[in-house]
């Protein structure tokens, strides 16, 4: 069996090398809970993209997202910006207030709303601009280590994943996240593990994570294996499988079997996980009402009904939830294929930009004045 070291973030010792990747809705306090969990505490959990303009002005809904529990250790922050100085108050905040332990800088979203302001995957390709940034994050941070997640670039024809990378070293970045899709790729097609390898070799000074297309624990030790990266972050593959964090931790550990729960556990597991949404927002049905997203991913492979599947997904109490639930056949094994992919799938998308965006890696003057405004908590 190969042994991996442990990944290194700031002071901070990942074993294994294994981070929960940031996303919107889905990495809130309940959900990395049931990850650590299952993973016996083991690994880093990374919390919901959190805009710096709102957390500067304290928006009520972003300073919720930034609750961690009582257990969790270390405290992993991602933050979004796209104005250097609110950036960087952002971060003062966090280090003066003591409201997280690592902070990580989103460079990686592709969506729409995000790119539009110049913002994730958008903001690397202005060089200058992406400098600015991780300066004044690294610099407001003090002791906390910084890190940065980020895609291969916008599109095949502006590829920006090289020259970030050496830009992130230089402002004294911790570590670097990639995911092996550009933006336009959105989640489609097949990720570029080969793009992860050339980053290691471009910036050996630091550690470099790979991220995209982990769908089960064996993924995460070929990607290691194949690539030479640090560690892995797993998004996607653990959409309505938080155990899936036990089976990286038997993989890389050589402890045991990927886990295989019946419809049961796997029932019993959307019910703690609604119970805790509700108890985290303070109102059981707004909870339960959260949680209907996850419906469809707990349930992947499992033979339920269309019917049932729909009945389930607008469920707004834990009695309507487990009432439905135990009208199942719950002692179904795990299914076969459950662990493939799962999760957003689409790709070859347009990526929308702010107008002059690609006409000057160098020139930032396309940026709105309104580009930091967002106030909706992430």
């Amino acid at each position: 069996m190969t042994v991996f070291s442990p990944l290194s973030i700031g002071p901070h010792t990942v074993q294994p090398p294994v981070v929960l990747a940031p996303m919107a809705g889905i990495t809130n306090a309940p959900f990395r809970t049931l990850c650590r969990e299952f993973s016996g505490g083991k690994g880093l959990f990374v919390s919901e993209m959190i805009t710096t303009r709102a957390l500067v002005e304290r928006n009520e809904k972003t300073m919720q997202l930034i609750h961690f529990d009582e257990t969790e250790t270390p405290r992993s922050i991602q933050l979004y910006g796209v104005d250097p100085v609110t950036v960087g108050k952002a971060v003062r905040m966090i280090v003066d207030e003591d409201l997280a332990d690592h902070i990580d800088l989103n460079f990686g979203c592709p969506v729409p709303k995000v790119t539009r302001k110049g913002g994730g995957s958008a903001l690397p390709y202005k060089r200058p601009l992406l400098r600015a940034i991780l300066q004044e994050a690294v610099t407001n941070a003090g002791d906390l280590p910084v890190t940065m997640k980020m895609r291969k670039g916008i599109d095949d024809d502006h590829i920006t994943y090289l020259d970030a990378g050496r830009i992130a070293v230089e402002e004294g970045v911790t570590a670097i996240a990639l995911h092996g899709r550009t933006a336009a790729q959105h989640y489609g097609g097949t990720a570029d593990w080969d793009a992860i390898a050339r980053l290691k070799e471009h910036v050996p000074e630091i550690p470099v994570l790979g991220n995209g297309d982990i769908w089960c624990a064996d993924d995460a030790l070929r990607m290691m294996r194949e690539t030479g990266c640090d560690g892995v972050v797993v998004g996607r593959g653990c959409l309505g499988r938080p155990w899936l964090f036990g089976d990286l931790v038997a993989a890389f550990e050589g402890t045991g079997a990927a886990a295989a729960p019946t419809l049961r556990e796997v029932a019993d597991t959307m019910v703690r996980h609604a119970r805790l949404l509700g108890e985290w927002i303070g109102d059981e049905s707004r909870g339960v009402i959260d949680f209907r997203k996850h419906v469809a991913w707990y349930l992947k492979g499992f033979s339920v009904g269309s019917e049932m599947r729909k009945r389930l997904a607008v469920t707004s109490s834990l009695e309507e939830l487990r009432a439905g639930l135990d009208e199942l056949d719950l002692d179904q094994p795990w299914p076969a294929g459950a662990d493939g992919p799962r999760g957003r799938t689409s790709g070859n998308n347009r990526v929308v930009l702010p107008d002059g965006w690609l006409k000057n890696p160098w020139d930032c003057s396309a940026l709105s004045e309104d580009a930091e405004l967002d106030t909706s908590g992430g």
